[in-house]
């Protein structure tokens, strides 16, 4: 349930980065109040969800999903221009979000020792 919390805040990660592009620096009130709350449950999920994943993993699978989701979103509507290689390098994001999630956790791990 954790890493559904933690990938749900990374979304949301991506939903307040958009919000704050679009508030124009606070000054329009619906993308501002996007803004927070977006912000408030995606630091609040990533804060649940850090109490069982570790939390250099968790900050980097909140960040990869975030960001590339926002540079995706960007591409999408136009504010962004796509291109191969950067598409490449998103793919890698992911790929790295994925292989984090993949890796055993220390208490996985064997107490007894190296083979």
């Amino acid at each position: 349930m954790s890493w559904l919390v933690l990938v749900a805040s990374g979304m949301l990660e991506a939903v307040w980065a958009a919000a704050l592009s679009a508030s124009h620096g606070f000054t329009r009130l619906r993308p501002t109040l996007l803004f927070l709350v977006a912000l408030a449950l995606s630091m609040g999920g990533r804060a649940l969800a850090v109490r069982t994943i570790p939390i250099g993993t968790g900050y980097a699978v909140w960040t990869g999903v975030g960001a590339a989701l926002t540079v995706t979103w960007a591409m999408v509507t136009g504010a962004e221009t796509f291109t191969p290689l950067k598409a490449l390098l998103l793919v890698g994001i992911v790929g790295a979000v994925i292989g984090l999630k993949l890796l055993p956790s220390p208490s996985d791990a064997d107490d007894t020792g190296p083979a």
